[in-house]
């Protein structure tokens, strides 16, 4: 007899089932609240002290944000969650079936693969925002302290794990697919994660493509979103790189193709990816969702930018590891590529370091050309480089002052918060552990 409920709804509830009888799962809930906890108590009492609290001087805490200074580092564990314990999970509810053999019996019921993948994907998914319940505490704990929480920004922290989470869980169900054992898709998930890490290594030392290439990794897409920074080629890039792990994943799921079929398939979803990769990166257009507009000149600042028609050049004689480079690229340089879109920015340098180039005369310059006229300039800070700017193009500089954060000081102690991450969330997961195992039994 044909059952009464439909073949989509009844796969997401036997996945479903089947996660809660993972027991990575059950390590993944346990452990992400001690995680949360060790990251968030740190935060807190790092920003009290800043603030006032134990007697250290009273208003260091008013340039303070919380996104910075609690919610990039809470959410962090997030992040050592995702890389190491999410991918066990993932690697075993997709590759359960085809190790007991389930799969054989699935595939017999006429339903299209890409609609498995999904409801794999989706199940893991939802565990995944289950396992983020920690830090959504330490959110309502922080309020409790009579903290401030500003909604955008911590839409965007949340924003970026989950799409963090959907990219681990992607690359982890092609891994499962491709490979013949949990074992051999868990090394090779956790070496493409490393292999990450490595381009960003890489990106810092030599720059130039290398640093380009690295802005669309996991640990830097984070990092933008954790403060505050939304850029839509990076969330394009993003949601294309999981469609291409669960579109993996969905060719080598049908046992029955041969594999040659499978390979050429598979070859040719890596290049549409890559494609859509490259036309991401002609996107600029982000949003600055932090309180205190971190990301972002002033607006009187950006409104003056915005009149410049020409293209602008700037060529900076700076190695990849000076720190007035990375001064540079962060206090002024980030900001101004998303106001100006026809920006143009090249890096100059004979060594790594630049310990050794302080014979040149031009290093350490900082040139800035539109339409044949140059000025050069010593400077890193933003103040510095839109000066320049605005000197070489004729625009004037718009009065100081307008929008000014004050920041949000909080000299408080983290009470309660050792007692609920270290004691009351595990006692409860195990709990609810046994509790479900119990009623299945």
């Amino acid at each position: 007899m044909r059952s009464p409920r439909r073949p989509f709804a009844w796969l997401l509830n036997k996945e479903w089932r089947e996660l809660l009888a993972s027991r990575a799962w059950w390590v993944l809930l346990v452990l992400i609240g001690p995680l949360v906890g060790v990251s968030f108590i740190s935060a807190v009492r790092t920003y009290g002290e800043l603030s006032g609290y134990g007697g250290s001087a009273d208003g260091v805490g008013e340039a303070f944000s919380p996104l910075v200074g609690v919610w990039a580092p809470t959410f962090s564990a997030c992040e050592l969650a995702a890389a190491f314990l999410l991918p066990f999970v993932a690697i075993r509810v997709v590759a359960g079936d085809r190790q007991s053999g389930a799969m054989m019996l699935e595939l017999q019921h006429p339903m299209p693969m890409l609609l498995r993948v999904v409801a794999k994907s989706a199940v893991l998914l939802a565990g995944w925002i289950v396992a983020t319940v920690p830090a959504l505490i330490a959110v309502a704990m922080w309020r409790s302290y009579g903290g401030s929480v500003y909604a955008p920004e911590l839409m965007s922290v949340f924003a970026g794990h989950l799409l963090n989470a959907g990219l681990t869980i992607a690359l982890a169900a092609a891994a499962a697919m491709l490979t013949d054992h949990p074992s051999t898709a868990a090394i090779v998930t956790l070496s493409v994660t490393v292999g990450t890490w490595i381009l960003n290594f890489i990106a810092a030392v030599h720059g130039g493509v290398w640093e380009r290439a690295a802005g669309y990794t996991p640990t830097a897409m984070v990092a933008e979103f954790q403060h505050g920074l939304v850029r839509l080629d990076v969330l394009l890039g993003t949601l294309f790189l999981i469609v291409l792990g669960l579109a993996l994943a969905t060719i080598w799921m049908r046992l029955g193709t041969s594999v040659r079929r499978r390979a050429v398939e598979s070859i040719a979803a890596g290049a549409l990816a890559v494609a859509a990769l490259a036309v991401c990166t002609l996107v600029n257009v982000s949003a600055d969702w932090s309180e205190n507009r971190m990301n972002s000149f002033p607006r009187a600042d950006e409104q003056a930018l915005r009149a410049i028609r020409e293209p602008v050049q700037i060529v900076a004689h700076l190695a990849p590891e000076d720190p007035r480079r990375v001064d540079l690229e962060r206090r002024a340089l980030s900001k101004l590529r998303r106001t100006l879109p026809r920006l143009r920015v090249e890096y100059v340098s004979n060594t790594t370091t630049g310990l050794f180039e302080q014979s040149n005369p031009h290093y350490g310059e900082i040139w800035y050309e539109v339409s044949g006229r140059r000025v050069e300039g010593r400077g890193t800070s933003a103040e510095s480089v839109l000066e320049s700017i605005y000197a070489l193009t004729g625009i004037a500089a718009p009065p100081e002052g307008g929008e000014t954060f004050r920041g949000h000081p909080l000299a408080v102690a983290p009470k309660g918060a050792a007692a609920m991450f270290y004691g009351v969330w595990p006692a409860a997961v195990a709990a609810a552990g046994l509790f479900i195992r119990r009623r299945r039994a």
